[in-house]
């Protein structure tokens, strides 16, 4: 399912993938993760300052991710290359993943893939089933913020204590 933009919708269940990241190029994806919740930011550019602000407010919020149990992890068309480099200048220890052979191929099973032959700026949160809990477009020049991302979580956390009482 994907909503009008393309974008995948909650409720769907996350396609499965898995591509090189940084920082050694070994090959990884949300089933990796399988049992917490992951946060997938698609971004168009490393190298954008919008792209670059975006990662490091996720790098300065990784606590906040860490104290919900989830995996967040970057991805681009961008190569493994580029993606180390500027993971290296910005201080980025969460995995940048290379959406790059076949270019895209991943953004387009998510819906966030645009005609100028990049990932488009979009944030998906998985629950820990592999079930989509949350999906959202920002516009190319806009950064999302973390905020959308953290309230998901809570939500999933919130459900998480309801049912196990």
């Amino acid at each position: 399912m994907t909503d009008p933009s393309g974008l995948i919708r909650p409720g769907s269940t996350a396609p499965g993938f898995t591509l090189p990241a940084t920082p050694d190029g070994r090959q990884t994806g949300p089933d990796d993760f399988r049992g917490r919740p992951v946060v997938l930011a698609f971004y168009p550019a490393d190298w954008s300052p919008v792209c670059g602000d975006q990662m490091s407010l996720y790098q300065a919020a990784m606590s906040e991710f860490d104290r919900h149990q989830a995996a967040l992890l970057g991805v681009s068309v961008d190569n493994l290359w580029s993606h180390r480099a500027f993971a290296e200048d910005r201080g980025i220890d969460f995995p940048l993943l290379a959406d790059f052979e076949p270019k895209g191929e991943v953004s387009r099973r998510y819906g966030a893939y645009t005609d100028r032959g990049e990932s488009a700026r979009a944030l998906v949160v998985i629950d820990p089933d592999g079930t989509v809990a949350w999906s959202h477009l920002s516009p190319p020049d806009v950064n999302p913020g973390a905020d959308g991302i953290l309230d998901a979580l809570e939500r999933m956390d919130d459900e998480r204590r309801v049912t196990t009482r």
